[in-house]
């Protein structure tokens, strides 16, 4: 088996929307790019969490090429990262069961994202609840040494390390104990509608969610018609002026400039002068990623054949360590 000496980092997406939105793409896709120069990248389309919730199968299958072809033209190259599917390696739900049974209930119904999500829904699955876990063999079985995620995943990453911990206590050094790397200034992008929410695919209104795969006339739209505050200076000043710092903090991350020196620039300018210079930015930046994930998806075999070719190699080390761990919990 081929091994890298370069530190190794995985992450993933779920696959549940035809479209990744701003939030995926400055919380998380921007940093795989800039981790898989430096890091021995392994990057995942998360279809197995996607089913926690009801999924109609033609449009999961779908949304994971277009998930895919999403990564690849964030920048994601798959001649640097290894880019695959969760279900293309059975050594994800195999571990999970382990896992899962040295994580007790209180631990897994105290996450933050099951008791959110399951206030909101009639039907609520035992996968919901055992996600953590699943998440934590998500990363364990690659021993990496430092995961990306949003700041949303903060608590389920901590739960990760307690299991790796605890597992590594009973049974001896099997696991790497993984730190989080959670970019702080653009741990959370907000809606657009409801800037006290963060961006997600759940929210009603799509207006407030800006879609990699927006055309720029729908980009303008949902920026122009973002909610702002009351008053009419231009600052950042997240619990007074939500709305216009959700603003600043795409600016920002999207032109790599800091939001003070983008507050200066904006003195005694209206709203409007802002949210017209970041539809432009925004159209620069994502007009790209839109029209070469267009360009993948039409040559599915050759998507197809980079996924295929990822899981190879992801099954190759993820297999190395559910024997390991098959071993010494006991298993024949």
């Amino acid at each position: 088996m081929m091994t890298s000496s370069l530190p190794r980092t995985v992450s993933g997406i779920q696959a549940t929307s035809d479209s990744l939105h701003l939030g995926n793409y400055i919380g998380a896709l921007q940093q795989f790019v800039v981790h898989q120069e430096s890091h021995d990248a392994f990057y995942f389309i998360a279809n197995m969490h996607a089913i926690t919730v009801e999924q109609d199968p033609s449009d999961l299958r779908e949304r994971t090429l277009r998930t895919a072809a999403q990564f690849i033209a964030a920048g994601i190259d798959p001649e640097k990262s290894t880019i695959f599917v969760q279900s293309q390696v059975p050594a994800h739900p195999q571990l999970s069961w382990v896992l899962e049974c040295t994580t007790s209930m209180g631990e897994a119904s105290r996450m933050t994202q099951f008791k959110d999500k399951s206030a909101k829904q009639d039907h609520v699955s035992l996968g919901l609840l055992t996600y953590p876990a699943l998440m934590a063999a998500d990363i364990l079985l690659y021993n990496p040494q430092m995961v990306p995620v949003g700041e949303d995943q903060r608590q389920h990453l901590e739960l990760t390390r307690n299991l790796a911990e605890r597992f590594n206590y009973r049974f001896g050094e099997t696991f790497v104990v993984p730190e989080a790397q959670i970019l702080k200034s653009t741990a959370k992008i907000y809606d657009l509608q409801n800037p006290s929410s963060k961006m997600s695919k759940s929210l009603p209104s799509p207006l407030g969610r800006i879609d990699l795969l927006d055309d720029a006339k729908s980009l303008t739209k949902k920026i122009k018609s973002a909610v702002t505050d009351d008053g009419k200076e231009i600052a950042y000043e997240p619990e007074s002026k939500p709305g216009v710092s959700n603003l600043l903090t795409i600016y920002s991350s999207l032109t790599s400039r800091s939001v003070d020196d983008i507050v200066a620039e904006y003195e005694g300018k209206m709203y409007g002068h802002l949210k017209v210079d970041l539809a432009e930015i925004a159209v620069e930046a994502l007009t790209p990623v839109r029209e070469r994930t267009n360009e993948l998806l039409q040559d599915r075999a050759q998507l197809q054949a980079i996924l295929d070719s990822g899981a190879a190699k992801a099954n190759e080390i993820a297999e190395v360590t559910l024997r390991e761990v098959y071993d010494k919990v006991g298993f024949v």
